[in-house]
C-alpha cells in the first residue's frame, strides 16, 4: 500500500507502516533497548541468578520442568521482567502517533466474507 516509514520521533522512534490488511508498528529502537536491558540483567556482578539459570539451561542434562513450566519459558519470564515495557511518549508524540495511526487505518480496507453459496 505505502511505503511511508515516517517515523513518530520522540525517545523511541516509532515507524508505522500500512500492509493490506493491517497498520504494523516498527519498533526496532525499542527491541534495542529490550536487548540491552536482557544483556544488563545477565551480566549484573551483583545478582548472577540470571547468567546461572542461562547455563543450567544450556545444560543438556536438566529436562525435568518445575511447577509445569519448562526452563525456558522461566528464564523468558524472569528476562521479561527486567526489561522496559513502557514507551514513553510526550502529549505531542502521541497525537502524532493517534493522528498517523487514524490516517493510515482510515486507508484499509477489509474484504468481506464471501458467501458460501456461490462457490464453485
Amino acid at each position: 500500500m505505502t511505503d511511508d516509514q515516517t517515523p513518530v520521533t520522540g525517545p523511541i522512534p516509532v515507524y508505522v507502516e500500512v500492509i493490506p490488511t493491517a497498520v504494523v508498528l516498527g519498533m526496532d529502537a525499542f527491541t534495542r533497548l529490550a536487548a540491552g536491558d536482557f544483556v544488563d540483567a545477565l551480566l549484573d556482578p551483583e545478582d548472577t541468578s540470571l547468567w546461572d539459570r542461562l547455563h543450567e539451561l544450556a545444560d543438556t542434562e536438566r529436562a525435568t520442568p518445575e511447577e509445569g513450566r519448562l526452563p525456558h519459558e522461566e528464564l523468558v519470564a524472569a528476562l521479561a521482567d527486567r526489561c522496559s515495557s513502557r514507551v514513553p511518549l510526550t502529549p505531542g508524540r502521541a497525537r502524532d502517533l493517534a493522528t498517523t495511526l487514524r490516517m493510515l487505518a482510515d486507508r484499509l480496507t477489509i474484504p468481506r466474507q464471501q458467501d458460501g453459496r456461490w462457490a464453485a
